[in-house]
């Protein structure tokens, strides 16, 4: 997965066109699969697939197990007779997802759907549908249950609910699935529903040739089915809310730091059961996607710990985290693991040797290492092309174009560098933009990646997040046309001049 010499494009299936308001795994899905392999692309890099609340966050899912329900495609629906061929969601905007107007439409008809589906579904499907439900009894029923009362109860966070329901009472939660049995059915059956059309779309992209690369955050959200059904392995008061939340200290994106918010592990616990826990989601993600990038890998080695009651990142401290100890269980029950390490941000040596030990590729991005472009490139490579990642950007940086608008009218410093990278890259050459990605694909790393954005040359509007701000993001998405023309071209002839085509 991480061994050979290959290119991969970054895009996240919400931001795929279509009619119906957000990215899905419909007929965009297989168009992009066919652009990759025009493109001699071997690699598809997503975000968490998880379902999203709050803020819209892959980052911050309701569940580490469960897909995100507003990918599945109603026009899939539709042919497998669980739709009506009239059933739309209604009109949205074209080049942004709008989630408030979105997400109602879309939950209405994957109701009608898996109420459809006793009478509906062929039997093949409903034998289909029972062996999941058996197979992934161990996460699905408490993610079900969980989005049901979480529905029950206008959304509100479960520490909100009836104390009985919020701590799992026994006789509460029988009552519960008693009540809401149909609700958490239809959950269930949903379920069901994104994991076929997801395990037909990663077929149709190995038959391309082409391998999925996942993203496992490290941290999980404290609203979630995995916070609720496993308090013990967290670090929670009595009343079920954190008494630490993760997060990084102030860094290049804030100057008061990244308060994420989620709840922090309690690691003993964890090791007490030989990290079941984390085996069961990592085998989860890896049925999902042919090898994960860990994000915030150096909280495996240490994790900046904040009090909850701080409002912002500045004050916490370093705890350390499992290191090999989880990363040798997850090897023994999982075997050879296809993982890649997010090691960005404040890397200490202790990292870089919990990496190295774990035999696992870094991370490098182009914005972060503008200045050793400049000066000395072998700098960027010095523990070896075969143990790193060369991206130009990630899903939390601008796009490449923004970028170098921000330097060219920036400080001193920053136009300084705009000018520097002028000089190295004359406008003979082509934009400036492009001969960046042609830096990145010519790079001694093993995979280079490429935000499609920074592909197509897109401007700030197409960046996906920005961190620290809560609102506008993961909003962007591909307009239909975007890929026609000679972005693919000029894609594979790079990809064949810097050996990067397969084959």
């Amino acid at each position: 997965m991480f061994e050979d010499r290959a290119a991969g494009i970054l895009l996240h299936p919400t931001s795929l066109p279509g009619p119906y308001g957000i990215g899905s795994m419909g007929a965009a899905a297989r168009r992009f699969l066919r652009a990759l392999r025009a493109m001699g692309v071997t690699r598809w890099q997503i975000l968490p697939p998880g379902p999203t609340g709050y803020g819209d966050s892959p980052y911050q899912a309701l569940s580490a197990f469960a897909g995100n329900p507003l990918w599945i495609d109603l026009d899939g629906l539709r042919r497998d007779g669980l739709l009506p061929r009239d059933a739309r969601p209604g009109r949205f905007p074209r080049n942004h997802i709008d989630f408030g107007r979105l997400a109602p439409a879309r939950v209405s008809l994957l109701r009608r759907a898996a109420e459809a589906f006793p009478r509906a579904a062929g039997s093949g499907l409903r034998a289909d549908y029972a062996a999941f439900a058996e197979r992934e009894a161990h996460w699905l029923d408490d993610f079900a249950l969980y989005d049901a009362l979480k529905a029950a109860h206008d959304g509100r966070p479960w520490t909100d609910w009836p104390t009985p329901l919020a701590r799992r009472r026994p006789a509460a939660l029988r009552e519960a699935r008693r009540t809401h049995a149909p609700a958490i059915e239809r959950r269930r059956r949903i379920q069901f529903l994104f994991d076929r059309q997801w395990r037909a779309l990663l077929g149709q992209a190995h038959r391309a040739g082409i391998r999925v690369i996942g993203d496992l955050p490290l941290f999980v959200a404290h609203d979630s089915a995995d916070v609720w059904a496993h308090p013990e392995l967290f670090r929670l008061d009595a009343a079920g809310n954190p008494t630490v939340v993760a997060g990084v200290p102030p860094d290049y994106f804030s100057a008061t730091g990244q308060r994420w918010g989620n709840p922090v592990y309690d690691w003993p616990r964890h090791a007490a059961d030989g990290h079941a826990w984390w085996i069961a989601r990592v085998r989860r993600a890896l049925d999902l996607a042919d090898g994960l990038r860990i994000d915030h890998f150096r909280g495996l080695e240490a994790a900046w710990e904040i009090p909850a009651a701080e409002p912002t990142a500045e004050r916490g401290q370093w705890i350390p985290g499992p290191g090999m100890t989880l990363l040798d269980a997850l090897r023994e029950a999982l075997g050879r693991l296809p993982l890649l390490a997010e090691d960005l941000g404040l890397i200490t040596p202790e990292v870089v040797a919990l990496r190295e030990q774990a035999g696992l590729p870094g991370m490098r991005v182009l914005q972060f290492s503008v200045e050793a472009l400049l000066d000395d490139p072998d700098r960027l490579f010095a523990h070896g092309p075969e143990q790193l990642a060369f991206y130009t950007g990630t899903h939390d940086n601008d796009t490449l174009v923004g970028w170098l608008r921000r330097l060219a009218r920036g400080t001193p410093a920053e136009r300084d560098i705009h000018r520097r990278l002028r000089a190295r890259f004359p406008r003979a050459g082509g934009p400036l933009y492009r001969q960046l990605v042609a830096q990145v694909l010519g790079a001694r790393a093993r995979l280079a990646v490429i935000p499609l954005q920074d592909l197509l040359g897109l401007g700030s509007e197409a960046r996906m997040n920005t961190p620290g701000q809560a609102q506008g993001n993961w909003q962007w998405r591909l307009k239909p046309d975007a890929l026609a023309g000679n972005a693919i071209d000029w894609m594979r002839s790079a990809m064949h001049a810097t050996g990067r085509l397969p084959g």
